[in-house]
C-alpha cells in the first residue's frame, strides 16, 4: 500500500504546511518510508525489552523498564516524523541551491523536526540513567549529570530553531555540555564501576563507550542538517535514525545482556517487592556483604528487658 502520510496531514505539494508557512525543503515518501522502518523497530523492540523483565523477579526488573521506556519514546518520536508531523518550517542560513529544494515552493524554509528533541529530552536522561546506575554512582552526581545533559539537547534545539548564525552559539553550548557528561560517563563512572567486580566494569564500559562514541556522532549530524543545511532532510532522518537505532535498541540489548547475572543490590539500588516486608533482609545477600535492603539491626538486650537496635549501613545503601 502506497505511503499517504504526507499528503493526508495536509502537506500536498508544493511544499509543507505549517501554521500558515510552508518547507521548500522536507522529506519526501522516501524520508517518510524510513521513519516508519525505524517506528516499528523501535516499537518491537519496546516489546522484547518488556517481555525479557518477565524472566527476572520484579525487584530486579528496573533496567527493563527504563529500556523499554526509551524506545517506547523513540517509537512515537519516529511515528510523529514518519506522518510529517511534530515539525516546523525555519529559513536557512545557508540556501546553498541543493538539488533537494522545492523551487516550486519560492522559499528556503527546511522543516526541523522539533518533536526529536522532545524525543531526546525524555530518552537521553533514561540512557543515561541505564548507564550511571550500573556504575553506582552516587544521586547528586547522577542528578548533575542529567541537568547538563538537558542543557546539551535544549541549546540543539534552540540553535535549530534560529536562522541567524547566533545558533552557533547554542550549538557551542551545547556541545561544552556534552563534554561534561563525557567526562563523567567515561572517567568518573569507569571508576566507580571498576570496584564493584568485574562483570559490573566489562558491562559499564563497553555500554558507556558505544554510547559515548555514538554521542559524538550527533553535533556532526546536527551541523550537516538542521545548521548548515548541507544534506537533505531525507538523508537527515537516515543519518539520526541509523544513529539513534544504535544508540538505543541495539544499546538495550548490550545492556540487559551485560545486566543479565547482575543483581540490583550488587549497585545499591534496595528495591523492595510488595509482599515483602520493609524490614526484611535477604540473608543469603547478607551474608556475602551486600543486602538487598542496607542496614543489619543489632539487638542488645539491656537489663530491664527491653531492646536497643543499632544499625549498620549495609555495602548496598545509596
Amino acid at each position: 500500500m502506497a505511503n499517504g502520510a504526507l499528503r493526508a496531514n495536509g502537506h500536498p505539494h508544493p511544499g509543507h504546511g505549517v501554521n500558515g508557512q510552508t518547507s521548500a525543503i522536507g522529506i519526501t515518501t522516501h524520508g517518510s518510508n524510513w521513519y516508519w522502518a525505524v517506528t516499528a523497530v523501535m516499537a518491537v523492540s519496546t516489546f522484547l525489552f518488556i517481555g525479557l523483565s518477565f524472566s527476572k523477579p520484579r525487584s530486579h526488573r528496573i533496567f527493563h523498564y527504563i529500556t523499554a521506556a526509551i524506545t517506547m519514546v523513540a517509537a512515537i518520536a519516529y511515528f510523529t516524523m514518519a506522518s510529517d508531523l511534530g515539525q516546523t518550517p525555519i529559513p536557512v542560513e545557508f540556501p546553498r541551491g541543493n538539488r533537494f529544494v522545492d523551487v516550486n515552493v519560492g522559499n528556503s524554509n527546511r522543516e526541523i523536526f522539533y518533536v526529536r528533541y522532545i524525543d531526546w529530552t525524555i530518552t537521553t536522561p533514561l540512557l543515561l540513567m541505564d548507564l550511571l546506575l550500573t556504575a553506582g554512582l552516587p544521586w547528586p552526581t547522577i542528578l548533575y549529570t542529567i541537568l547538563l545533559n538537558e542543557i546539551m539537547v535544549v541549546s540543539g534545539l534552540v540553535g535549530a530553531l534560529v536562522q541567524s548564525s547566533y545558533k552557533w552559539g547554542y550549538f557551542a553550548f551545547g556541545c561544552a555540555a556534552f563534554l561534561w557528561v563525557a567526562y563523567t560517563v567515561t572517567y568518573s563512572g569507569r571508576r566507580y564501576a571498576s570496584v564493584l567486580g568485574q562483570d559490573i566494569s566489562k558491562t559499564y564500559t563497553m555500554c558507556g563507550v558505544w554510547t559515548i562514541f555514538l554521542w559524538f556522532l550527533y553535533p556532526i549530524a546536527w551541523g550537516l542538517c538542521e545548521g548548515g543545511n548541507v544534506i537533505s532532510p531525507d538523508s537527515e532522518g537516515i543519518f539520526y535514525g541509523i544513529l539513534d537505532l544504535l544508540a538505543k535498541p541495539v544499546f538495550g540489548a548490550l545492556l540487559l545482556w551485560g545486566h543479565r547475572n547482575i543483581e540490583p543490590s550488587r549497585l545499591g539500588l534496595r528495591i523492595r517487592d510488595y509482599d515483602e516486608h520493609p524490614g526484611h533482609v535477604n540473608e543469603k545477600n547478607v551474608a556475602h556483604g551486600h543486602g538487598e535492603h542496607a542496614g543489619l539491626n543489632d539487638g542488645v538486650h539491656s537489663n530491664d528487658g527491653t531492646t536497643t537496635t543499632t544499625t549498620t549501613p549495609g555495602v548496598g545503601s545509596v
